[in-house]
């Protein structure tokens, strides 16, 4: 495995229990980070800190990521363990289901909207004054294919994402002196459980004839993470199925 200089950072990964957000941390750890994992299941936050202690120093918190008292009580106490804090990686996510506009209840269409682009905002204001103090920060937002082109089953998935790529780009904007960088992958199709069964019937979609693995969004979200004159970009990871910039 490729390892890349991330020796002494510390970063916070939301939905870091399991998936993306999984394999971003075993990818960070392996270059020298240390980090904290936010998740809202609590049973799941212990396997995975059991799991990846052998791997680098692992803090976790129980975090429901759309309640700012939550965030900012979890921001608090991953400084007091860790000390410090450097990146952010906004992983965790919902998909809400599949349907047209009309068929999806407001409760739905709201709590995907809270959960994938309001709470990102909770966390950045949590996180991101810690950054300014030190001088530097990485973030990245794990977004999706959808927020380009939009999912015709799921208004409100392609709504929330498609904000979530606005609001990193605002961030890039703003922060760039500050040496904060703050970037958006846009996965398509990767093998976790938000796959459906009848999405996995279907790898011919794909030019390359398969699925992503979370352990190459891993890697993708850490090359990102180390390089400072990235920013403002949302980078693409779907194996050929959307050729756009």
């Amino acid at each position: 495995m490729n390892q890349l200089d991330l020796k002494g950072r510390v970063a916070v990964i939301t939905g870091g229990a399991q998936g993306i957000g999984y394999s971003i941390a075993e990818r960070m750890l392996d270059s020298g980070a240390a980090v904290s994992l936010w998740d809202i299941n609590e049973q799941q936050l212990g396997q995975a800190r059991a799991a990846l202690a052998s791997r680098g120093k692992v803090a976790t918190e129980v975090v429901e990521i759309t309640d700012d008292a939550s965030v900012d009580a979890a921001t608090r106490s991953t400084l007091t363990k860790l000390g410090r804090l450097d990146a952010l990686v906004n992983s965790a996510g919902i998909t809400g289901g599949n349907g047209t506009t009309w068929e999806l209840s407001p409760d739905v269409w709201r709590r995907v909207l809270e959960v994938n682009l309001v709470a990102p905002y909770l966390v950045c204001r949590a996180i991101v004054p810690h950054l300014i103090g030190n001088g530097y920060g990485r973030i990245v937002n794990v977004a999706s294919i959808a927020g380009k082109e939009g999912n015709p089953n799921a208004s409100h998935y392609s709504a929330s994402k498609a904000g979530l790529i606005g609001f990193t780009h605002w961030l890039a904007s703003y922060f760039a002196k500050q040496n904060i960088t703050a970037n958006a992958l846009a996965p398509a199709l990767v093998e976790s459980d938000m796959v459906t069964a009848d999405l996995r019937a279907r790898p011919e979609r794909i030019p390359i004839g398969r699925f992503g693995k979370p352990d190459e969004l891993g890697a993708l979200a850490v090359a990102v993470l180390s390089n400072g004159y990235i920013t403002g970009q949302t980078i693409n990871h779907n194996g050929g199925l959307y050729m756009a910039s």
